[in-house]
């Protein structure tokens, strides 16, 4: 497999022969409004440019996974680049309903034993912060990949570290695993995402797995940097299994 971060959750995943595209937030450098952070209130998002073309990204795609609606991982831009006929997971009825709305036509809702042309989709559960801010930030999940001839990836989407991430782990054994950890916050109820304890939780469940950290430094909420965590995985003894790319950097496995 080979996996590509494009900015924030955006990737591309080369997975079985297939091509997926995974919450594709594809607006030009500083077209939407800023989130209400703790800092960087006034920046619009995105805060970095596309490291490649549009029309590079979406490149033959076999299908797209939109792990949730929030406009940093399914935006206006994706909506008018996609060709309207392009197969679409989401992770429920509800989203199925709005991208349908926004005309798309092939829209399937993820299982928990999806299977697109041989590769079979888990969807997982996902927590967008704890406490009351998960009535803000609603429902998201992530998804396992499965092949044969594969190794078995987790992205796990937007979340914090919790049990369900835990049981992913215990009951799937991924070898791969994609976490979004930019710590990004609102202006009040904490880590919407994992931080540095998160990920070295999600180390300690999988200390044989490389693990990717993405959505870092791309939209205005984020608040732990990428050279922090370097610093931090440095500091635990694990570069070697976390890694930190960089928007466009892609890793084969």
């Amino acid at each position: 497999m080979n996996i590509q971060l494009i900015r924030n959750a955006t990737l591309v995943v080369q997975y079985a022969g297939k091509k997926f595209l995974v919450d594709p937030f594809l607006a030009d450098k500083g077209t939407l409004p800023p989130f209400p952070s703790l800092r960087q209130n006034n920046l619009n998002n995105p805060l970095v440019s596309l490291p490649i073309s549009i029309d590079d990204i979406i490149h033959n795609v076999d299908a797209v996974i939109v792990t949730h609606l929030h406009y940093d991982h399914w935006d206006d831009a994706a909506k008018e680049a996609l060709p309207k006929e392009i197969k679409i997971f989401s992770q429920n009825e509800e989203d199925a309903t709005e991208i349908r709305n926004a005309g798309f036509q092939n829209v399937e809702v993820l299982q928990e034993n999806t299977v697109f042309e041989g590769v079979q989709l888990i969807k997982t559960k996902g927590e967008h912060g704890r406490g009351e801010i998960l009535k803000v930030t609603g429902l998201v999940c992530g998804v396992v990949f499965k092949h044969s001839n594969e190794k078995t990836l987790y992205v796990a989407g937007d979340t914090v570290w919790y049990e369900a991430v835990q049981e992913v782990i215990e009951t799937h054994k991924p070898e791969i695993i994609v976490v979004n950890g930019g710590d990004v916050q609102l202006s009040e109820g904490g880590s919407l995402i994992m931080g540095k304890d998160d990920i070295y939780e999600v180390y300690k469940a999988a200390p044989d797995a490389k693990i990717i950290s993405v959505h870092m430094e791309a939209v205005n909420h984020w608040t732990l940097s990428k050279e922090e965590l370097k610093s931090f995985i440095n500091e635990k003894g694990i570069s070697s299994n976390v890694l930190v790319p960089d928007d466009g950097e892609s890793y084969s496995f």
